[in-house]
């Protein structure tokens, strides 16, 4: 497969502090690799210096061996897309003319709007269910509507890399489910190379081929969800306890988290000791 994206030596953060320290980091071509952590672990800050919206304080980001930063926006657009955390549109933007902003990269003096440019945004708009919302402003949609709209322009972008930081954000079952099968799809029919944060572990460990387990500013762990996701493993990363047993659907791991709550089997309760 190969890898995708690489960093060296990677030093990122703010001012007030150093989230990672002379980081390396391999994400393989052609799989799903899901950033999982707890909050505040620098997921969303990592996912961002990857697609040369945070400059690091140290080392590089490599695509295709070559330093992201030495790339124009341009290049950089036309390789790899990002759907941001909580993005916000001009006031009045309807929802095509946002997607329509994913074919930007590939528009120049040279080379104007065409026929496959109006392809990709209506394929695009199609496969997240948001045609019959075109002509609406995205700041009056719903924020699952409005999320749907902003992955719609991520996907005419049509690049081989797709970050996206919270894609499931605002979405409620159905719909997580729908863009998380559809990121799924691209991965399988077109080997897309897919990069997410997601909270939401089983999901994770459903979709992805390639989990990255982020604590204190490094790389806890790193691979495939039946072989990393385990008690210990959410116990070091997250601080809680739990039971991992196996999705019987999928076979993936199932995170069962103890707590409290109301329970209809006396014996499993206490034996959790909620």
């Amino acid at each position: 497969m190969g890898t995708a994206v690489k960093t060296e030596s990677l030093s990122i953060g703010y001012t007030d502090r150093l989230l990672f320290e002379n980081l390396d980091l391999h994400i393989p071509r052609g799989e799903i690799s899901v950033f999982v952590g707890s909050n505040g672990c620098g997921k969303s800050t990592l996912l961002r210096s990857i697609a040369r919206l945070l400059k690091p304080t140290n080392g590089s980001v490599l695509l295709e061996g070559k330093d992201v930063h030495s790339m124009s926006s341009k290049e950089v657009a036309k390789k790899m897309g990002i759907l941001p955390q909580s993005p916000v549109s001009p006031e009045g933007l309807t929802v095509h003319d946002l997607v329509k902003q994913g074919r930007y990269p590939h528009q120049s003096w040279l080379k104007r709007w065409t026929e496959e440019d109006t392809e990709k945004v209506e394929a695009a708009m199609a496969a997240t269910c948001i045609s019959d919302l075109r002509d609406r402003a995205v700041d009056t949609l719903s924020g699952g509507q409005r999320q749907r709209a902003w992955i719609a322009m991520t996907l005419a972008q049509d690049t081989e890399i797709i970050l996206l930081d919270e894609p499931t954000t605002y979405l409620d079952m159905t719909h997580q489910i729908e863009i998380l099968d559809l990121l799924f799809e691209l991965n399988e029919k077109k080997n897309r190379t897919i990069v997410m944060v997601l909270h939401d572990l089983n999901l994770a460990s459903r979709y992805a081929h390639n989990i990255i387990a982020i604590k204190d500013g490094k790389v806890h762990e790193q691979g495939k969800p039946e072989d990393i996701v385990t008690c210990d493993l959410v116990r070091s990363v997250f601080g809680m306890e739990c039971q991992v047993s196996k999705d019987p659907m999928f076979g993936t791991p199932h995170c069962i988290p103890f707590g409290r709550g109301r329970c209809v089997v006396p014996e499993l309760h206490a034996a959790t000791g909620a």
